[in-house]
């Protein structure tokens, strides 16, 4: 798997930022087919840090429903993989500036 398909996006929460000041834990939505030693070098690759720990969990999939028009439309948004990644002391990743 290529590093570049292995980070699809931050997760940019108020519970994530919080991680980030407190922990120094950035959250990434991650493939779901990438092992934790892919995701270090991906996240060591494109932000220049040095990565301490990697912990994954997937997240599943939730029901959507909704009522329209035509009656009750129901769904399921996808499950998906995410990746809480700590970083060295001293280092951090301006996820905001910074883009994959």
């Amino acid at each position: 798997m290529k590093l570049s398909e292995i980070l699809i996006k931050p997760i940019l929460t108020e519970k994530a930022n919080g991680q980030q000041d407190k922990l120094r834990r950035y959250a990434f939505k991650v493939a779901r087919k990438a092992n934790k030693l892919e995701i270090k070098k991906a996240v060591e690759e494109f932000y220049g840090v040095n990565v301490i720990d990697v912990n994954t969990s997937v997240v599943p999939g939730k029901n959507k429903t909704r009522y329209t028009k035509k009656g009750f439309i129901s769904g399921v948004k996808p499950a998906y993989k995410k990746a809480l990644v700590t970083v060295a002391e001293g280092e951090n990743i301006d996820l905001y500036t910074a883009s994959i």
